[in-house]
């Protein structure tokens, strides 16, 4: 079994530059559609705010995008995949606490896929009310058909609609810079705001300037996908096309202030620069476009929350849930509960916010979050997987700590505008903590004993005719790490009670690696053909089929003269020579006899309810039901404590 590869690509070429446009800049390539109108709003125009109010844009995505993600974050990554779970399967050994950092990033990575696609539609939609005719447009039902679209056509993959996703963002970024280009020559000046004085300037001297850093921070609130989408693009072709997608983008920027500052007006009264820009015969084709390229904007945000979502099951993070591969495509999933809960929650978000201008409001807040998270974790990988010196990495900390805590600072106050945002990122994030921790905690109470101690009782089993026969070959799913290691619960069940009676034992042992692609194996045969323990060292970010991994292995431990499958003296396989699979799938429930603190009762508790809503582990491992048999163990943590009962005479 071979370790499966990740889909970086190794070169570069226009093919591949194409492919990294569609996929990775869909959300900070749309940021033009509302960014200036966000920091103009129903501000009186002048120079100051204008021209300080790009700079600001420029540096931002000097600092924030080029330098953090660009330059450092993308050297972070797992056999080139990226994002928060992949850089934390990198650098999890080296801090206890890291999980926390981790969950928090996770869940409001999530919480912007509920709002980066309502914006980003509502933002192109709108741009039909400039029409003549069509000024009072109810562009609220139109965004409600285009996202339920969207996410009904998810579990058919995007794999024929995927090939346009680059030529279209190709067309976009170019409609940005020719649109922005024709209004800068109308005013050069506004070049000059590329100078950081006019930043600084917006930023102390213009009245409550500093707090316009929630709306600047839109402008880079695509940053992240840069990362997340590493393994799909590499990290060549991400940085090539970044300095397309860069110059486009402050070109357009520049384009909007220059026409803002020649309209000699004291109030923009709620127009949007970017579609006043567009010259009025290409309106309808340009409104097409900016649609067209917020719809690849959330698309891009859904299979990101799919990714997130199974990279957390797989590190332990999240309830098992059904996951679809719904084409060929390698890495195109779908996980239709994650589709419901987004769709539901875009739906939510315009049907409440009505418009973008009322969603900028709220947008930010969670992505300053996820932000910070990633530049905690990324210290740990500069400072132990790269060996910077401390000094430097403690100098990054202080440099981004800064930039980040301002960004969150001046978006605090978008917290009243998004109070139902609340419940969405404590549910998610409740929920992590919980299995995480839990998971822990269950781990922590299973017993581990030698299986070598038990090995001449099993074989002393399996020759005993008098126990019927439970199954040719008995497979049981452990957690053992160490080879001579096994669950003492696993014994209890072979030998125990009712004892399990089978020619071979096998103990199949799923390890998740720290890296993406890994598919692999080893056997270690304790009794010759009667005790033998598989491991099967899974990536991941590979979905786990147990069952049909094993009957592989063993399909090749058979070719390869290691395996004697030879004609059972009971006379069992003269009608089928097919060997007998038996999987024993042993589950455990909260027993009653039990005493817990608070937090560890809440954990408990909330943890097997979870695995009650989320799959089955049968299912979860790619068992076939037919070959599996559940059994259900008490899980007792602490016991109650011993009482007297006396005994009153009749």
């Amino acid at each position: 079994m071979e370790s499966r590869k990740s889909s970086f690509p190794a070169k570069v070429t226009a093919a591949t530059l194409l492919v990294a446009l569609g996929i990775i800049y869909g959300d900070i390539g749309t940021s033009p559609l509302y960014v200036l109108k966000a920091i103009v709003g129903d501000r009186p125009i002048d120079a100051v705010l204008i021209l300080g109010g790009v700079s600001c844009i420029f540096w931002t995505l000097v600092i924030q995008t080029s330098v953090k993600y660009i330059w450092l974050t993308l050297k972070a990554d797992n056999e080139g995949e990226g994002g928060i779970f992949s850089l934390y399967a990198l650098v999890r050994r080296y801090g206890k606490k890291l999980a926390i950092p981790t969950i928090i990033g996770a869940t409001t990575l999530l919480a912007d896929g509920i709002i980066t696609p309502p914006i980003s539609v509502a933002s192109a939609v709108e741009g039909l009310t400039m029409i003549k005719g069509m000024e009072n447009l109810p562009t609220v039902p139109i965004v409600v058909i285009i996202l339920s679209l969207l996410f009904f056509f998810q579990r058919w993959g995007t794999q024929k609609v995927g090939s346009t996703f680059g030529p279209v963002m190709m067309i976009w970024f170019s409609m940005l810079f020719v649109l922005g280009i024709g209004q800068i020559l109308k005013h050069p000046m506004v070049i000059e705001s590329l100078n950081p004085k006019y930043a600084i300037e917006l930023l102390v001297r213009y009245p409550k300037g500093f707090w316009l850093l929630g709306a600047v921070f839109l402008a880079t609130t695509g940053a992240e996908a840069l990362y997340s989408d590493l393994g799909h693009c590499g990290r060549a072709n991400i940085r090539i096309t970044w300095i397309f997608v860069k110059i486009c983008l402050m070109v357009n920027y520049m384009g909007q202030a220059a026409w803002i500052l020649l309209q000699g007006e004291s109030l923009l009264h709620g127009r949007n620069p970017f579609f006043e820009i567009i010259p009025h015969p290409f309106l309808i084709p340009g409104i097409i476009i900016a649609t067209a390229a917020a719809i690849i904007a959330s698309q891009a945000l859904i299979s990101g929350s799919y990714t997130l979502i199974n990279e957390a099951m797989n590190l332990n993070f999240w309830p098992r849930v059904k996951v679809r591969q719904p084409t060929e495509l390698k890495g195109q999933i779908y996980i239709p509960s994650v589709n419901t809960i987004l769709w539901i929650g875009c739906v939510l978000m315009i049907l409440y916010f009505q418009s973008s201008t009322h969603m900028e409001a709220a947008y930010g807040f969670s992505i300053t979050i996820a932000m910070m998270m990633t530049t905690w974790l990324l210290s740990y990988f500069l400072a132990y997987k790269l060996r910077w010196n401390r000094y430097l990495v403690w100098g990054f900390l202080f440099l981004f700590s800064v930039v980040e805590f301002s960004f969150l600072a001046a978006n605090i106050v978008k917290i009243r505008e998004r109070w139902m945002f609340l419940f969405f990122e404590a549910f998610i994030f409740f929920t992590m903590y919980t299995w995480h921790y839990a998971r822990k905690i269950n781990n922590r109470l299973t017993r581990f004993i030698d299986l070598g101690k038990y090995t001449p009782a099993i074989i002393e089993l399996s020759k005993d005719d008098a126990i019927p026969k439970f199954s040719t070959h008995l497979v049981y799913l452990t957690k053992a790490n160490h080879r001579h290691e096994i669950e003492e619960k696993i014994i209890k069940s072979i030998l125990a009670k009712k004892p399990k009676r089978a020619d071979v034992y096998w103990f199949l042992h799923i390890h998740r690696t720290e890296q993406p692609y890994t598919l692999e194996y080893d056997v270690s045969e304790l009794v010759d053909d009667k005790v033998i323990k598989v491991n099967i060292h899974v990536g991941f970010r590979v979905q786990p089929k147990s069952e049909f991994y094993f009957k592989k292995i063993v399909q090749d431990l058979v070719q390869n003269k290691e395996l004697n499958l030879h004609v059972r003296p009971d006379g069992s396989t003269r009608y089928n020579a097919e060997p007998d699979f038996r999987f024993v799938v042993i589950e455990k429930f909260l027993s009653v006899e039990n005493e817990f603190t608070l937090r560890e009762g809440l954990l408990l508790n909330l943890y097997f309810f979870l695995k009650h809503l989320g799959q089955s582990d049968e299912k979860a491992f790619g068992l076939d039901k037919s070959d599996v048999t559940i059994e259900h163990v008490p899980l007792i943590y602490q016991q109650l404590q011993p009482v007297s009962l006396t005994r009153i005479a009749k």
